[in-house]
């Protein structure tokens, strides 16, 4: 446009902050093929040295356990680990930590945290699995469901918090601490019908403090037909 208005070369080059030879490029190139001219172009850069294939071949293998390759030094994979054991699988004839980070990435492979799971060996576990989830989602019409449970200890722990201090200087807290007052344990019972929840404090769990519980339950619904759920605690089991 400052061309075409008659402005000279040195004038563009000043006001626009390029080269003469950029602005000569420029508008010779306008010249020949208009506005397909200011098209940017794409180069796309430098080809990828590992293909997709191989990529998938890398985000599975990470997904694995050092001992599925009969590894017992370490349990779980680094960057420089795996990049190693590529090498060594003949994978790839070499990549960089950083380069095996993005095609991780790019996978939708992430480090995350192992989480855990348990089942249970009771015999009659799917019985009583159908018969709760019968009475959570039908409650009987002639009773009421309570969940009953323990949580403890409960004791007095040093917490960390937060407060303005000079720079590198943090408040400290002892770490350790001494049970000086004991212990406390909560029994507790949720009513599904209301949910509210009757709990007391005991400094004891067991089946005389987990029995008074239950008495101090049916005299308050005296009158209904009570379907406690609770888990396999010992206390829970006592004649």
């Amino acid at each position: 446009m400052m061309s075409a208005q008659g402005q000279s070369v040195p004038d563009i080059t000043s006001l626009m902050q390029v080269s003469a030879d950029y602005v000569r490029d420029v508008i010779h190139a306008f010249n020949e093929r208009g506005f397909d001219a200011l098209d940017p172009k794409w180069s796309g850069g430098r080809p990828r040295t590992i293909g997709n294939q191989v990529r998938e071949h890398i985000c599975l293998i990470a997904r694995t356990s050092p001992a599925d390759w009969k590894i017992t030094s370490f349990s779980t994979w680094s960057l420089a680990k795996l990049a190693e054991h590529l090498v060594k699988q003949q994978v790839v004839p070499a990549v960089s930590c950083e380069t095996l980070r993005r095609i991780l990435r790019e996978g939708k492979v992430s480090w995350q945290t192992t989480t855990t799971w348990k089942s249970s060996n009771d015999p009659d576990f799917i019985t009583k699995m159908h018969r709760v989830l019968a009475l959570y989602d039908t409650p009987p019409p002639d009773g009421r469901v309570v969940c009953v449970d323990e949580f403890g200890p409960l004791n007095l722990i040093p917490r960390k918090g937060k407060a303005w201090r000079p720079v590198r200087s943090p408040r400290r807290l002892r770490a350790t601490y001494n049970r000086y007052d004991g212990v406390m344990h909560m029994l507790a019972a949720l009513d599904l019908a209301t949910g509210r929840m009757y709990y007391r404090i005991c400094h004891r769990k067991r089946w005389r403090e987990f029995l008074s519980l239950l008495k101090a339950l049916r005299a308050r619904w005296p009158g209904e037909k009570l379907h406690v759920v609770l888990d396999n605690f010992s206390p829970h089991k006592h004649p």
